[in-house]
């Protein structure tokens, strides 16, 4: 095993993306963290942290020459950064759905491209994160759920076309965790109203768990997902993290 390995992250400064940022680098990993807001405090000293906006074509060029500056491999690029638009359709702009594509999808697009470079000197691994959005929906949500369906297809072709470079693509699918983003869309009133603390016991009395689930524990999926050692004979593949939630019918 290399003594020392990297990760680029995006949305380093989210719920999901700090977690998986303290994570790896408590695994000895070098961290690259990327996000549009700043991070404060806490971010690793022996990391490089980015901030800059993953939906802008050229923002994503200046990331990964900052990248290629810091180090000359990636073991793993996780692809987290993401908006959401909670909206009916026939009241969804074309700038929000051309805002969540960039951030959701295109982004990803155009990062793997760009640190494919860097991932195939040793064979690394992409993890992109995906939702439960992507196969069990609700409404007032459709520009997110579809950019997160777009990405199981997107992880498919690319597991197929980077394996000759011994390059490992895989998706996580998430559910309910106790995120801002998750916070921010409750409002949407599939879960009742109330305070947010309300919602979020409504939101975890559906789910099979009877909980919602913490940032750190999607962190460890991802962890496995991108580490070699652990998930070496997986590509291609969605891993669903939700508590049960789409394990049961929706009529019962």
């Amino acid at each position: 095993m290399k003594e020392e390995r990297t990760v680029l992250i995006t949305g380093a400064a989210g719920g999901i993306g700090r977690a998986t940022v303290s994570l790896f680098s408590e695994k000895g990993w070098r961290v690259i963290g990327v996000d549009r807001s700043e991070f404060g405090d806490g971010f690793p000293n022996n990391g490089l942290f980015i901030q800059s906006d993953i939906s802008r074509a050229e923002d994503m060029q200046a990331i990964f020459e900052k990248a290629h500056q810091f180090t000359e491999s990636l073991d793993a690029l996780v692809n987290n950064a993401a908006m959401q638009i909670a909206k009916p359709i026939i009241e969804t702009t074309v700038e929000e759905w051309d805002a969540v594509m960039a951030s959701n999808l295109r982004s990803v697009f155009l990062g793997v491209k760009l640190a494919y470079p860097l991932l195939k000197k040793g064979g690394g691994a992409v993890v992109n994160v995906s939702s439960v959005h992507a196969i069990q929906t609700s409404a007032n949500i459709a520009a997110y759920a579809a950019s997160k369906g777009g990405l199981l297809a997107l992880t498919r072709a690319m597991a197929i076309e980077f394996a000759p470079d011994n390059i490992r693509v895989n998706a996580i699918l998430p559910g309910a965790v106790d995120t801002p983003m998750l916070r921010a869309g409750l409002g949407r009133g599939h879960v009742g109203h109330g305070d947010v603390q309300e919602r979020l016991d409504n939101l975890a009395r559906k789910t099979v768990s009877g909980k919602v689930g913490k940032p750190e524990e999607i962190a460890h999926a991802i962890y496995f997902l991108a580490d070699n050692e652990q998930s070496s004979f997986m590509t291609g593949q969605a891993l669903v993290v939700d508590g049960g939630a789409t394990a049961r019918l929706s009529t019962e």
